[in-house]
């Protein structure tokens, strides 16, 4: 099934995670409910000490697809080298998980910037506030119901000036 111990051992471990691999890569898709403590016990009892990345992907109009978003975390085990993608699926209206930047400090910006472009919630993160786009923009500019030229918001920003330029 998989090229990857630990995601085998985390499909043993929770009921309803399903693992593929594909080209060597392995993927795990958890629930929602329980990726908190599906990733703590990735951390803690399989050795996951780097999140590389946390990103997501909309799948509006995607042939096939049962879900709207895959919110997909990037894990890898610095000692074994082994690597792993977890992924959950989420559709609105319940698009908040909870953070894991309690585990990895590093996904308090990697949340936020899912949370800018997408519109993830992430339940109890430290400081939710947007880190691309200006506070008063309302929209999430990577969903793809988004449109391209957008929808004349940036007119209404103000222009920032430096001094001396």
């Amino acid at each position: 099934m998989s090229n990857s111990p630990s995601a085998e051992a985390l499909a043993e471990q929770f009921e309803g995670v399903t693992v593929d691999a594909f080209r060597g890569q392995t993927r795990a898709v958890v629930r929602r409910g329980q990726l908190h403590e599906a990733m703590t016990w990735l951390k803690v009892a399989r050795g996951f000490d780097l999140l590389v990345d946390v990103t997501c992907v909309d799948y509006l109009n995607y042939r096939g697809a049962a879900d709207r978003f895959g919110l997909v975390y990037l894990l890898t085990n610095v000692d074994s080298g082994e690597r792993l993608t977890v992924r959950v699926f989420l559709n609105e209206p319940e698009l908040t998980v909870p953070t894991v930047s309690d585990l990895w400090e590093g996904a308090n910006w990697l949340e936020r910037e899912v949370w800018d472009m997408f519109g993830i919630t992430f339940a109890g993160h430290p400081d939710p506030r947007r880190i691309l786009m200006p506070e008063a923009f309302t929209a999430h500019p990577l969903r793809k119901d988004y449109p391209l030229q957008g929808r004349g918001e940036r007119h209404n920003f103000p222009v920032l000036t430096r001094e001396g330029a």
